[in-house]
């Protein structure tokens, strides 16, 4: 005769499951905001050199027009002074490196946080831990969500969008993942 389960047995196998489900949402969250940043950190790095690279060949060609001897040319030199103090006052403004680097960041945080949840749910959580110790390891991640999602900046929609087609489209997968028929 098979020995049936006690109900604490199977208030702890309960436990355990909500416990490695909670660690996937954690760990999926942070998949799809970590690539979120990624785009946001790429499109403004790039930006910083689409308004960067601009300014300055514009205000060399108009330091080079301010010196010729037409007076077109100084017109056109004012000109593209104006545009250069335009652009530079943008790039100023928007400072794109600082978020580049800002979303980088929180990216690699983000990812980080998501590899420790994924190795929390698929080993830690397989070993003989009590359910109360793998509940503070939970919680000790949680924390570490609501941190970062406090103090890191807002992935745009445009980017979160982006992010999730490109893992949809498997950018976020692993060769060692993949069901082998």
């Amino acid at each position: 005769m098979t020995k049936q389960p006690s109900t604490e047995e199977k208030v702890v196998s309960i436990a355990r499951d909500e416990i490695i489900k909670e660690a996937k949402r954690i760990e999926e969250n942070s998949l799809y905001t970590a690539k979120g940043h990624f785009v946001a950190a790429h499109f403004w790095d790039n930006f910083h050199l689409w308004i960067g690279i601009p300014t300055v060949i514009l205000a060399a060609v108009a330091g080079t027009a301010a010196f010729a001897k037409v007076d077109q040319n100084n017109i056109f030199a004012g000109v593209l002074s104006i545009v250069v103090v335009v652009l530079t006052a943008v790039a100023t403004f928007l400072n794109p490196k600082e978020r580049a680097h800002s979303h980088l960041t929180s990216g690699n945080n983000y990812d980080s946080l998501l590899t420790r949840a994924r190795i929390f749910w698929t080993i830690e959580c397989r070993r003989d831990n009590s359910e109360d110790t793998l509940s503070a390891k939970l919680n000790t991640l949680s924390e570490e969500r609501d941190r970062l999602n406090r103090e890191s900046p807002q992935v745009p929609k445009w980017a979160f969008r982006k992010a999730r087609k490109g893992i949809e489209d498997g950018e976020a997968s692993y060769k060692v993942d993949e069901k082998v028929e």
